[in-house]
C-alpha cells in the first residue's frame, strides 16, 4: 500500500502563525566575532538567528501520566542524592512545550519514533488513534518512524499518517472520520522490497522567513529484528549512518545546509539521572551503545541528532568524522522529559553554528498546570474505553514491578512467566514444562494504588493491558535441551552482548549468571536445572513463550527453531486468567521472590 503522507499541516500552521509573530527587529540574537553585517542598519536582518529545538521521545501512547515507578524520572540532587520525580502525561507534557514556545518565535518540534505501539489501553484500545490527536493538538512538527510504530504492518502506520478508520473495527465516534498526522512520519532507511522505493518520504524541511532546516527520519536498521514478521513483511531495512549521509547529501545540493536527523536508536549513559553530565570528563566520555559508533560515523554535514529506543536521557556531544563535537540527545520516554535545544541559525552560510549550539533536558512535572484541551482529550476517549477498562481483573498486595525493575529477574517478569506456564501446561494446551518472557514485552508495573474508582489493590483489564499491550498469541514448541542452554546464553552474547536482555522464567527453572564474565559464559552453563534436575542435551522439552520469542525476535535464534507448535491464547488472556485463579479481594496475589536466576555481580 502506498503511504505518501499529507503535506505538513503544522508546517503551514507554522508558517501561518509566524508571519504576525514578531518583527525581526525583535529578535536579538548574539553574533559570530567577525561578521560584517551586525544587522544594526535600518531594514537589515541580524546575521544569525537563534532556532528552538524542542524534542521527545518514545511516548508509546502514554497520554496519562504512566503509574508507579515507571512514572519517575531520576534527578542528581547538589548534595550528591537522588530524587525520583513523578513527571509525564500529556496535559503537563502540552503546558511544558507551549511555556517553552514562549518568547521563542523561531521554534519547531520534532520526535525520536515510538510515539505509538505498546500503548496503555487508553490509546491502544482505538489503535492509537487519540495519541496522533493528541500529537496533532502538541504542535508536533515532525517524527522519526520507531520501530513500534510497525507493530501493526506498514498498512496500519500508513492510515496513521494519511487518516481514515480502521479497516476492522471502523470508526470509533459516530459521525467522526480518523484525520490523520499533521505532521509527517518519515523513514529515509525503510523501503518497499518490490519496488525499492521510499515507504514513507525521508525527510522534510521545515521553513521560517527564510530559514531553513532538513530533518532525516530513520529508524533502528535492526527493526525486524524486534518486532513481529507480519509487521515488516515486504520492507526492508538500510543502515543508519549510509541513509542519513546520503539524504543530507541530497538535503546540501538543494541548499539546504541546517540538518538535524531524527534517529531511532540510542545508548546508555552512565548515570540513569537525567541532568547527568555525559560529556564528563571528555565529550561524549559518559555515554555507550550503538549510537555512538552512528554519531561518528554521521556526515559532519549534519548539526545535531535527535536519538531515541533506549528510554534514556541523555544530552552529550559525540565527535563527528572530522572530530568536532556535535549534540546527541534523548528524552527519557512516556513524555517524561523534553529537550530543548538553540540551534544558532547563520542566515548567510545557511548553516548552524555548531560551536554556540546548546541543549538541556526538562523534566515534565505534574506541579503545572493541566492543558484542558488534553484533559477533555483524554476524558473523551476515556468514555469510550471505560467499559473494558474499569473491569477487575484480580487483586495484588502491594506493587509487582516490571518496567520499573533494573534487576535482571523482575517480580512482575516472574508472574507473567507463571501464568504463561499454568496456561499452557495441560496436555491439550500444548504440555508446556518452562515459559520464557522477552524483558522489553513487560510495559508498565503493577500499582498497588488505584488509578481511578476501582479502589486500592484491583487489577483492572486497562492495567492489566498496559502492562501487556501486544497480545501476542503463545506458542508452545519443541526445543532440545542444548537448544534451551544455547537460548538462555544468547541474553549474553552475539547481538545481546552489549545491552542483555535477560529472559524472564517460570518456576522451577534456575541457573546463575555470573556478570563478571564475559559472552556466553556468563550464564554457567553446569548450574542450568528445571525442577532441580540438569537440563538434558539430548532431552527435547516442551516451551511456552510468546510468538515474537517463537520467531527468534530480540536476538533468540535458538528460540525460533523450535519444532512441533501448537499455538494458544493471548499473553494477555493468560495473564488476566492467572490474576483471577490466584487472588480474592480478603487474598491478594503478593509479590512473587526473585529467586530464579542468582545473579554474580
Amino acid at each position: 500500500m502506498s503511504a505518501t503522507p499529507q503535506k505538513n499541516r503544522a508546517t503551514r500552521r507554522v508558517l501561518a502563525a509566524a508571519a504576525g509573530l514578531a518583527t525581526v527587529g525583535a529578535l536579538v540574537a548574539a553574533m559570530p566575532a567577525g561578521a560584517h553585517d551586525r544587522g544594526r542598519g535600518h531594514g537589515h536582518k541580524p546575521r544569525t538567528v537563534d532556532v528552538q529545538l524542542l524534542s521527545f521521545n518514545d511516548l508509546h501512547g502514554n497520554l496519562e501520566p504512566p503509574a508507579g515507578s515507571a512514572g519517575n524520572v531520576s534527578e542528581t540532587q547538589p548534595d550528591g542524592t537522588v530524587k525520583a520525580i513523578p513527571a509525564g502525561g500529556v496535559e503537563y507534557l502540552a503546558t511544558s512545550l507551549r511555556t517553552a514556545r514562549k518568547g521563542n518565535p523561531y521554534s519547531v518540534t520534532a520526535a525520536g519514533g515510538d510515539m505509538v505501539g505498546a500503548s496503555p489501553l487508553l490509546s491502544g484500545l482505538f489503535h492509537d488513534e487519540p495519541t496522533i490527536e493528541a500529537l496533532n493538538g502538541l504542535d508536533l512538527d515532525v517524527t522519526a518512524v520507531g520501530n513500534h510504530e510497525f507493530d501493526e504492518g506498514a498498512a496500519e502506520l500508513a492510515r496513521l499518517q494519511n487518516g481514515g478508520c480502521h479497516p476492522v473495527e471502523g470508526c470509533y465516534e459516530k459521525g467522526k472520520k480518523f484525520k490523520g498526522a499533521d505532521f509527517p512520519y518519515l523513514a529515509a532507511n525503510v523501503t518497499k522490497e518490490k519496488t525499492g522505493r521510499p515507504l514513507l518520504k525521508p525527510y522534510t524541511v521545515w521553513k521560517k522567513n527564510g530559514v531553513k532546516i532538513g530533518f532525516i527520519g530513520v529508524t533502528l536498521e535492526g527493526t525486524p529484528d524486534i518486532v513481529t514478521a507480519n509487521g515488516v513483511k515486504g520492507l526492508k531495512f538500510h543502515d543508519e549512518v549510509e541513509t542519513i549521509n546520503k539524504y543530507a547529501r541530497e538535503l546540501d545540493r538543494k541548499g539546504v545546509k541546517s540538518i538535524v536527523a531524527l534517529i531511532h536508536e540510542g545508548g546508555a549513559p552512565a548515570s540513569t539521572s537525567y541532568n547527568y553530565d555525559c560529556d564528563s570528563p571528555g565529550a561524549g566520555d559518559g555515554i555507550s551503545g550503538p549510537i555512538v559508533d552512528i554519531a561518528k560515523g554521521i556526515t559532519p554535514k549534519v548539526d545535531a541528532l535527535v536519538t531515541g529506543h533506549t528510554h534514556q536521557a541523555y544530552v552529550c556531544t559525540v565527535p563527528d568524522p572530522s572530530g568536532k563535537p556535535r549534540m546527541v540527545t534523548s528524552a527519557s520516554s512516556f513524555g517524561k522529559l523534553y529537550t530543548d535545544t538553540t540551534l544558532t541559525y547563520d542566515r548567510r552560510t545557511k548553516d548552524i553554528v555548531r560551536t554556540s549550539v546548546k541543549s538541556a533536558n526538562h523534566v515534565v512535572t505534574r506541579d503545572q498546570a493541566k492543558a484542558t484541551d488534553m484533559t477533555r482529550l483524554i476524558d473523551r476517549w476515556n468514555k469510550l474505553a471505560a467499559p473494558i477498562a474499569s473491569k477487575p481483573q484480580g487483586w495484588i498486595s502491594a506493587d509487582i514491578n516490571g518496567r520499573g525493575s533494573t534487576a535482571p529477574e523482575k517480580p512482575l517478569g516472574n508472574v507473567i512467566a507463571d501464568a504463561q506456564l499454568e496456561g499452557l501446561a495441560p496436555a491439550d494446551k500444548g504440555g508446556a514444562e518452562v515459559a520464557f518472557m522477552n524483558p522489553g514485552g513487560i510495559r508498565a508495573d503493577l500499582v498497588h494504588k488505584a488509578s481511578g474508582s476501582e479502589g486500592d489493590g484491583v487489577v483492572t483489564y486497562g492495567e492489566a493491558f498496559t502492562v501487556q499491550p501486544f497480545t501476542n498469541m503463545m506458542n508452545v514448541v519443541d526445543l532440545t535441551g542444548a537448544q534451551l542452554v544455547t537460548a538462555l546464553q544468547q541474553q549474553v552474547s552475539g547481538g545481546n552482548e552489549a545491552s542483555p536482555k535477560i529472559l524472564q522464567v517460570s518456576k522451577g527453572l534456575t541457573y546463575t549468571l555470573d556478570l563478571t564474565k564475559s559472552g556466553a559464559d556468563r550464564v554457567v552453563a553446569g548450574t542450568i536445572k528445571l525442577n532441580g534436575e540438569a537440563i538434558d542435551p539430548a532431552r527435547t522439552y516442551r516451551v511456552a513463550m510468546n510468538e515474537f520469542l517463537a520467531g527468534g525476535g530480540d536476538g533468540f535464534a535458538a528460540l525460533g527453531e523450535g519444532t512441533n507448535k501448537l499455538v494458544g491464547a493471548s499473553d494477555l488472556d493468560l495473564f488476566n486468567a492467572y490474576l483471577a485463579a490466584h487472588s480474592t479481594a480478603a487474598a491478594p496475589l503478593a509479590p512473587p521472590a526473585t529467586d530464579r536466576i542468582t545473579v554474580i555481580q
